[in-house]
């Protein structure tokens, strides 16, 4: 045998050689791999425009904090040999802050995307105690008292449907829109009387509308909320969690109770020595599948399906004397790329289980059939359909498990690559390569 028929047997029959090359392979189906996870990451960010769109129209995730009690005075500080005086604003947190509300939730579509908007129907009571300037000493003669205003802040006033009257002091108040001395914060606020009296009751009703979630924050001495809503898959999130919740089919319930002792502001300051913005708590309204966190977590994955894929074939070569050329194994791993394309494009339109059973039970048929093409046996063929149909079964398992996923997936990892050491134990690579030239070349 010539020289270069030589190299020419033994690029075509080493082991060596086709293990580079079925690595090259995969290395090579990073980019197909890479441009799924872009896709899923693009319909994603195409979904949430959606839902900033429609959530724009209707109204954002509402964080109502209110009513707080505002009150300017007078404040003198020397500047060039004169005494100059400036308008400082005290602010005062009620001593009691209740809240009862029910959520209409709805689910608004554009397209093939799903949007959870709400309607809520809110009733504020509470009161503030007599606003006390003395441990700051301010004189009552530069307390601007006719000047007091009580504020509510609404980040999306939009989503406002009624009317707002004010009940303080069993006097009622109309509002307006704006935050006189709270140029950063949108809202309502108006001016309230406030005198010798030593508390101040108020009450309000808000009927408000919004997307995704509503919270609060607790700006009451003592905060209590209840909310109720026909939505069966609230997620309670912010600082705070509900001390009592019952959520069931029909809906939920959950009750907080926040003290100002679990916050990090007090019952009154001045200026803006204290923000309120970090104490926020309440609920959010959750799909009940986010298919493309799935689809994305299934992608990562890609890469390990399709190596542990083509190890299969690999040994079926090794151990059944079974040729397969790389553009077979090429073709195999574009099949199996496919099946995270099919995954998305079907979880869009049904259930993420149903879309995951289709894509898999299709790829596992396309994959088999084309096997048995290829070896031209039928054990053989039953062997990869069963480690397909176990790795598919693997990664359902996985992205149903989420909390446990990396453990799962550790412990399969470990289980495959005891099964390779196992396979490869008898493997004499050098030998038989040997024992298959000694044969071809005496042929």
């Amino acid at each position: 045998m010539s020289g270069k028929n030589e190299t020419k047997f033994w690029i075509r029959n080493s082991i060596t050689v086709k293990f580079v090359v079925i690595g090259f392979i995969i290395l090579a189906l990073l980019i197909p791999a890479g441009m799924i996870k872009n896709l899923i990451n693009e319909r994603n960010s195409l979904r949430n425009s959606v839902i900033s769109e429609v959530s724009y129209k209707w109204g954002n995730p509402q964080t109502i904090a209110g009513p707080i009690l505002s009150i300017p005075y007078k404040r003198y500080y020397k500047k060039d040999k004169e005494i100059v005086e400036e308008i400082n604003y005290a602010y005062f947190l009620p001593e009691d802050l209740n809240v009862k509300g029910n959520i209409n939730p709805e689910i608004r579509y554009r397209g093939i995307y799903k949007v959870v908007v709400y309607n809520t129907s809110l009733s504020f009571s509470g009161n503030f105690t007599k606003p006390d300037f003395s441990d700051w000493k301010i004189r009552n003669s530069d307390i601007l008292w006719e000047y007091a205003s009580l504020s509510i802040r609404i980040p999306d006033m939009r989503g406002i449907k009624e009317e707002i009257k004010i009940n303080w002091n069993k006097n009622e108040y109309d509002v307006n829109p704006g935050i006189d001395n709270q140029d950063y914060y949108t809202g309502i606020s108006t001016n309230v009387v406030c005198n010798d009296s030593e508390n101040y009751d108020f009450k309000f009703d808000l009927n408000i509308n919004g997307s995704e979630s509503l919270n609060f924050i607790p700006i009451g001495k003592q905060t209590d909320v209840e909310l109720t809503s026909e939505w069966a898959d609230p997620s309670f999130e912010g600082s705070f969690l509900p001390y009592n919740r019952e959520i069931s089919e029909s809906g939920f319930t959950a009750k907080w109770k926040v003290l100002h002792l679990n916050r990090t502001y007090p019952q009154k300051w001045t200026g803006d020595a204290y923000s309120v913005d970090n104490s926020t708590f309440g609920v959010n309204l959750l799909l009940p599948v986010d298919h493309y966190q799935k689809s994305l977590r299934s992608a990562k994955y890609a890469i390990m399906f399709i190596s542990l894929t083509f190890l299969v074939f690999f040994f079926t070569e090794i151990l059944n004397k079974k040729r397969i050329h790389p553009i077979q194994y090429l073709l195999v791993g574009l099949g199996l790329s496919v099946f995270y394309t099919l995954l998305v494009s079907l979880s869009e339109q049904i259930s993420f289980n149903l879309a995951y059973f289709i894509a898999s039970l299709s790829i596992i048929t396309l994959t088999t059939a084309y096997s048995y093409s290829m070896l031209r046996n039928r054990k053989l063929t039953i062997v990869v359909a069963f480690v397909l149909i176990v790795l598919y079964t693997f990664l359902f398992t996985i992205l149903q498990l989420q909390d446990y996923s990396l453990l799962l997936g550790s412990i399969g990892l470990f289980i495959t690559l005891a099964i390779v050491m196992y396979l490869s134990r008898k493997v004499d690579w050098y030998s038989n390569l040997q024992k298959e030239e000694n044969q071809e070349m005496a042929g």
